[in-house]
Order: structure tokens, then C-alpha cells, then sequence
């Protein structure tokens, strides 16, 4: 978000850019059917989702807590081979105060037709607070994934009970965080084979101390935005700590922040945060986004602690030393040299930053390098991705957008506060032998010109066709669904990945490389991602035009190294730790002359 107590967050002023309509760049800017290739069609109301609205405080927003939007999580609730959505709502003070029916989260079902029902209430899944984030995880190994929601208020952790409902047991096992926790993370990061939880703190909001303009609550700032008067925040405002939970042998959770090297002693405003192997250890690490103050990165020592790399990472600020509004968080190898990369959102005026993994746990910020930089500058960025929409092997870039004002639109800026996504298309740099990024323009009437005030975003295969789409969560309104429509006939493969015990069972933070069409492609498992959200856990590769769809080796959380030859492409293949491939879906349902295969364990290098 921004921070109007110092005028615009980064800083950088850019002109404001305008359609040949004389529309802002943020809401126009569209081609002509024929003009560009179509990508996404929005799919929302053929899929049932329409009727459902988001909701966050009221319209004027008068405060921080009404602006910056929830999350939305992918997860296979029922085990039936098929991605399910969850959509985190928020609420407002009535509701709170009990004055008006609090808004309601939501859990569509996946009806493998291309329609969804919401099953939220029978689920128990609602939440019934003022939600914002959301992270997937199989916290308690019995092979069904747990879904956190991170509130302004008590947290929740919904139990996955396998009969289609959930149970709140966040107070039961100790991580009921109050005020205002967004994000979430999981992963193993002492190798017990127990899963632990990271959650983040944004600001402490006291609705006993109201950060009103020109009140000590705010400092006696006038928190303006280009001379405007707008709500206050985040600086200037006490922020909430962030808190590092590890999972006890009997299933509750010990807040081990301090302990373990990553208390937030700062306090900075967090919001994203990942689990994620960056350093090709085989031990996750821990990546926190934070809102206008330095980004944190902490390096796994193996040990039960964390060495705080921040700042001789690269990874605190931008090139020019600077730090950002950083919202969400997209985690790929997008070069398929094995590393791990982070492309992170940032407020309008300034440039969106990809942190260019160089080895040994270093980041550059080769932003404007590869082409991205110039035109996120207007746009307020929120979700965001890496996903290879055209399955020709390289990892591409998602991007949604809205602001946080809604004095823009009064204002002749040269913004809106809704706006519509951004597309870029992985591309050889012609002048070497590095990667770029092409902006694909919108063609008006499909999903990449759907302006809209969007907020959290999830990248995943929703109808098992091989294909990524993207689910948004705007701010007070109905989801939005972009199914890819891409034009290639490009084959692919996706994998789920079940640990034996010793990883945990879902596999979260497994890294799995496969060596087909040439290329050595990266995936990993992982919880959570984007804006405080959850995208498909399944490992996914774009094969282009080759029918061999390679090997895969899989380096599980436990430290096991397993080499499995994939028989076909174009199909999701259930692997598991020790036993190999144990089933295949073609087409959305069971190949039916699947055949079982084993896994090799590499020799030792």
C-alpha cells in the first residue's frame, strides 16, 4: 500500500499515461479483436461465481483496514483430483458491532464441468471475521489439506475433518493470533516431518484509537496523496509483530519467533510470505514482503534458526536502495537454471521489482533488464504469479491491480481505482542470452481487460486441461475467473506429490526438476504465494511441442533424491515418496491403461 504521510510510496512521480481514447492507462489501453492474441476469457458467471461479493469496510474508506482486500486460496478439500476455491471476504464495523450480517467467506466445490457450488456453510468454513489471507497446507499428515485464514481478529485454522467439513482449531492448538495477522506460510523448517506455520503482522489496529488525520493516533500527519485527503497509513502507524509457530509432536504449535531468528523486532507492515528453498539446500527458507519497510529474507542454518540475509541478499530493497509497498509475491525460476526468483508488486508511481536470483542466496534487481519495469509504473500490483501460460516451457508473469483510493477516480491522475491485469510473456532477449519479458497487450471483451479493483489472485489448472488460469479477489465485488484460452497445442505434465512420513504428506517445499525439451524446468510445492494467497500445489511443466515428457527428479523435504521417467505427457500423475507414480488422470479422469512406475534414487554426486 502507500504511504500519503510522505506524499506517494517509492516516490518516483512517473507522468501519467494515457489510451488514445484519453482513458488512464490502468483501464484502457486495449486492442482490437485480431490486434493480439487472446489469452483469458472471463468465465465468472458461466461458472457459477458470480453471485457471490466481496466486501471490505465501506465505500469511502475512510480507514487502512478497508483497503487493502483479501486472498483466495486453491485446495482440493474432498481429494477428488480437482481444484476447489476458497475466497476470503472481509467485513466492516456494523458487522463487527453486529449491526448489519457479516460477510461471508466462500468454498466453491468443483463440479469438473466447468461450474462450481459454493459449499462454504455446510463446510463451516465461513469465518464470520474480517478476513484477509489464506495459506493450504496438511498440517497433521492425514493426507487432507488444512486451510488457514488470517483475520483483523482471531486467526482461524480450519481442520480438514474428510466428510466435507472443517473445524476451527486454532484456539485448541495456540495459534489463534489476534488483531491484524494477513499472511501465512507452512513448511518443515526443522525436518521433523511436521509442518510449521509463519504468520505475518501487519499494523496493530485500534479501533479505541482510530488513526484519524491530525490526531496523535496518525502523529498529526494530514495524510494526503497528491494533495488529496485519503486515509491514513501504514506509516506512521505501530506495526503487529510476525510470529514463527513449530509444530509440537501432539499436534499443537510453540511460538518459537525468537528463538528461531525471525522476530519481526521492527515491527515492520508484512504482508506476503513464502516458504521456499532459495539456496538449493533441500532446507526451506523464508521470505516476508513488507509494506513500505525493507523485505526480509531468512536463510534455513539447519539448525532449528534462521540467519537474517535481508540486506547482504539484495533482497530488502530495490536497486536504487529503496524500500517498496510490497504486496505480493510471485516465486518461479523463470531462466530454468534451477533458482528461485521473486517478482514483487509494489504501489503505483513506481516500478513493480524482479529479484533475480544470482546463486548462493544473492538477488539483483533486473527489473527494467527484462522489461518490466516501465509498464507497471502507473498500476497499484497485488496478486501476481509466475505460470507458463503457453506451455512452451517458460515461466511467464501475472500481475493484478487496484488502488487503494478511491479519490482517484475524482481526480484527473491519470489512474483509476479500478484496473485492469498485466500479461508478460517469457521471451529470449535478442541482444544475448538472457530472458525478457514481452507485455502482451488486452483485447477488449477477454480477461485481461477486465478492469476491476483487484486484490488477492491464484494461479493453478482449474479444469485439469493443462492449462494455468487465474482466479481473482477483488475489493466489494464478485470474483473473477480467467480461464486460458491460450491457442497452443503445447503438451504438458503436473504432478501431485504425496510424502511418506518422513517429508510431510502433502509435500510442501518439495523442489522437483524435469529434464525435457531440452530445458531443466523448477517447480516447487508450496503453501502460499502471490497476495496472501494459495495457488495449485502441484508441480506443472510446459513441454512446447515435445511428446516426451522427460524425468522428473524429485528432491523431497525429508532429503530423499528419487529419479522417475514419466511414461506420457498431457496427464497428472500421482507420485509418491518411495513407491513412485501410483496414478494418472487423462482427460480429467483415470487413464485407463495406467501402469504403475518406481522410482531410481540418483547415484550420489
Amino acid at each position: 500500500m502507500s504511504a500519503p504521510q510522505s506524499g506517494i510510496a517509492g516516490g518516483i512521480g512517473a507522468p501519467a499515461q494515457y489510451d488514445e481514447q484519453k482513458r488512464p492507462i490502468t483501464a484502457g489501453g486495449f486492442a482490437k479483436p485480431g490486434e493480439a492474441p487472446v489469452v483469458f476469457q472471463d468465465v465468472t458467471k458461466a461458472a457459477g461465481l458470480s453471485t457471490w461479493i466481496h466486501k471490505m469496510g465501506v465505500p469511502e474508506k475512510k480507514f487502512i483496514v478497508e483497503t487493502n482486500g483479501s486472498g483466495v486460496c486453491l485446495i482440493d478439500y474432498n481429494n477428488d483430483g480437482w481444484l476447489d476455491i476458497y475466497l476470503v471476504n472481509g467485513a466492516s464495523f456494523d458487522s463487527l458491532d453486529g449491526k448489519e450480517p457479516a460477510p461471508h467467506a466462500a468454498l466453491f466445490r468443483n463440479n469438473h464441468d466447468g461450474t462450481f457450488t459454493d459449499v462454504s456453510k455446510e463446510a463451516g468454513v465461513q469465518n464470520d471475521r474480517w478476513g484477509y489471507g489464506c495459506s493450504v497446507a496438511d498440517y497433521d499428515n492425514d493426507g487432507w489439506p488444512d486451510l488457514y485464514v488470517g483475520n483483523y481478529g482471531l486467526g482461524r485454522l480450519y481442520h480438514n475433518d474428510h466428510d466435507g467439513k472443517f473445524t476451527d482449531v486454532a484456539p485448541k492448538l495456540g495459534v489463534a493470533l489476534d488483531n491484524w495477522h494477513p499472511g501465512s506460510t507452512w513448511g518443515d523448517y526443522d525436518g521433523d516431518g511436521r509442518l510449521d506455520l509463519y504468520v505475518t503482522g501487519y499494523v496493530h489496529f485500534d479501533r479505541d484509537n482510530l488513526p484519524i488525520a491530525g490526531t496523535k493516533a496518525v502523529g498529526y500527519a494530514q495524510c494526503q496523496y497528491r494533495g488529496a485527503a485519503v486515509n491514513c497509513g501504514p506509516r506512521g502507524l505501530q506495526g503487529e509483530g510476525d510470529h514463527l509457530f513449530h509444530q509440537n509432536a501432539d499436534g499443537t504449535f510453540t511460538d518459537v519467533t525468537a528463538k528461531a531468528g525471525v522476530e519481526d523486532k521492527d515491527r515492520y507492515y508484512g504482508f506476503a510470505t513464502i516458504f521456499v528453498d532459495v539456496n538449493n539446500d533441500g532446507k526451506p527458507d523464508l521470505v516476508v514482503g513488507n509494506d513500505s519497510e525493507p523485505n526480509y529474507l531468512y536463510i534455513n542454518k539447519g539448525d532449528g534458526t534462521f540467519d537474517d540475509q535481508s540486506y547482504v541478499s539484495g533482497f530488502a530493497l530495490n536497486k536504487d536502495g529503496r524500500e517498496i509497498a510490497s504486496m505480493g509475491i510471485a516465486a518461479g525460476d523463470y531462466e530454468n537454471k534451477g533458482l528461485i526468483s521473486f517478482y514483487v508488486t509494489d504501489f503505483g508511481d513506481d516500478y513493480k521489482v524482479l529479484f533475480h536470483n544470482d546463486g548462493d542466496a544473492s538477488f539483483t534487481d533486473v527489473s527494467y533488464k527484462v522489461g518490466v519495469a516501465q509498464p507497471t509504473i502507473p498500476f497499484v500490483g497485488w496478486g501476481d504469479g509466475f505460470l507458463d501460460y503457453d506451455n512452451d516451457g517458460w515461466l511467464d508473469l501475472f500481475e493484478v491491480n487496484g488502488h487503494v483510493y478511491p479519490e482517484v477516480d475524482q481526480h484527473d491522475w491519470g489512474t483509476t481505482f479500478a484496473e485492469r491485469p498485466l500479461l508478460f510473456h517469457n521471451i529470449p532477449d535478442p541482444n544475448g542470452k538472457d530472458r525478457k519479458f514481452e507485455y502482451i497487450k488486452p483485447v477488449e471483451g477477454t480477461g485481461l481487460a477486465d478492469v476491476i479493483a483487484a486484490r488477492g489472485a491464484a494461479f493453478g489448472d482449474l479444469f485439469n486441461d493443462g492449462k494455468f488460469d487465474v482466479i481473482i479477489n477483488p475489493i466489494d465485488g464478485p470474483p473473477a475467473l480467467l480461464r486460458n484460452v491460450n491457442a497452443d497445442k503445447h503438451h504438458w505434465v503436473e504432478m501431485k506429490l504425496i510424502g511418506n512420513g518422513k517429508s510431510p504428506k502433502d509435500a510442501t517445499t518439495a523442489t522437483v526438476y524435469l529434464k525435457a525439451n531440452g530445458l531443466r524446468m523448477r517447480q516447487d510445492v508450496l503453501s502460499s504465494g502471490s497476495y496472501i494467497s494459495a495457488n495449485d500445489p502441484r508441480p506443472h511443466f510446459g513441454l512446447g511441442d515435445a511428446t516426451d515428457a522427460g524425468t522428473a527428479e524429485i528432491h523431497w523435504p525429508s532429503g530423499k533424491v528419487e529419479s522417475i521417467k514419466l511414461p506420457a505427457v498431457d496427464q497428472i500423475y500421482t507420485i509418491e515418496e518411495g513407491a513412485g507414480i501410483t496414478a494418472a488422470m487423462c482427460s480429467g479422469k483415470p487413464c485407463p491403461d495406467f501402469k504403475s512406475v518406481k522410482p531410481e534414487v540418483p547415484a550420489a554426486k
